[in-house]
């Protein structure tokens, strides 16, 4: 099942997409966020699929928001593909590298990437983004993490290298301006994915692909991935977690310019849809 929202940022209406055509979740729910998937409502929209309860909906000419309405929290891993971690200079993690990213941040997959004031290293960073569907506290192994997991969405971690990296404290400086985390264009349900570790990934800067990886260079899968965040924070629904990058971003390509305004980026996960941006002078 695909599930996406439509519509003006703040009053996105919920679908199901399905052969090319939207069907309206609003007599389901007002919207597919946390207390959506928390009351077991992908089963409650797929049977009112399946029973034909759902009208059609035209969304031509509509905004495409992100498919998760804005998440209670986005943790991200950094330096989760080893091609990443080595062009980057950096030792390869024993353990993942975990760090947060403000909420807001999250935007749908073609709205505007604004380059921060001051920014002279803003990079790009195609991931696979996790979205939660049952709460998550003290899984027992990894083998248990994938059934807490709601579905799977094309996220752009969108980075500020300078801010991030050479400006002291923590990174979430560099992750946390806005519009830094375009999501989607769907939500695809973890039934659709039967293995998330074997999913490419490419993202290209006006036309020039910069990153063209899998998902099976993860140096720590999925599933590992959400067991060892279960055991320092509680996992909820509709929490989004970005599972790291590979190799091609620009911190890691010297010479190659980092974003600028007037650049387009587009990125695709295979079967989880393809996403653009352009990139603006905030």
């Amino acid at each position: 099942m695909k599930l996406a929202r439509h519509g003006d940022a703040g009053n996105e209406i919920p679908v199901i997409l399905h052969a090319d055509l939207a069907y309206d979740l609003r007599p389901i729910t007002k919207d597919i966020d946390g207390d959506f998937l928390a009351r077991g409502g992908l089963d409650q929209a797929r049977a009112a699929f399946v029973e034909g309860r759902l009208a059609s909906l035209s969304t031509v000419g509509l905004r495409r928001g992100a498919p998760i309405a804005q998440p209670g929290k986005v943790v991200c891993i950094g330096l989760n593909y080893r091609d990443h971690a080595e062009e980057t200079g950096a030792a390869i993690p024993r353990e993942p590298v975990v760090f947060m990213k403000d909420p807001s941040t999250v935007v749908g997959p073609f709205d505007d990437v604004y380059i921060p004031r001051a920014s002279t290293k803003t990079d790009w960073e195609v991931e696979l983004g996790v979205v939660i569907g049952r709460e998550a506290r003290y899984l027992g192994s990894p083998e248990d993490a994938l059934a807490v997991v709601a579905g799977y969405a094309v996220s752009h971690d969108v980075s500020e290298r300078e801010f991030q990296l050479e400006r002291g404290g923590q990174w979430d400086k560099g992750k946390s301006c806005e519009t830094f985390n375009p999501l989607g264009p769907v939500l695809v349900t973890a039934d659709e994915v039967p293995d998330p570790q074997d999913l490419g990934l490419r993202l290209s800067v006006n036309g020039q692909v910069r990153q063209d990886g899998s998902t099976a260079n993860m140096i720590f899968p999925v599933a590992h991935v959400i067991w060892y965040l279960s055991q320092f924070m509680v996992l909820r629904p509709g929490d989004l977690v970005n599972t790291g990058t590979p190799a091609g971003v620009a911190l890691g390509l010297p010479g190659t310019p980092y974003l600028r305004a007037g650049d387009v980026v587009e990125l695709s996960i295979d079967g989880l849809g393809t996403a653009r941006q352009e990139v603006r002078q905030a």
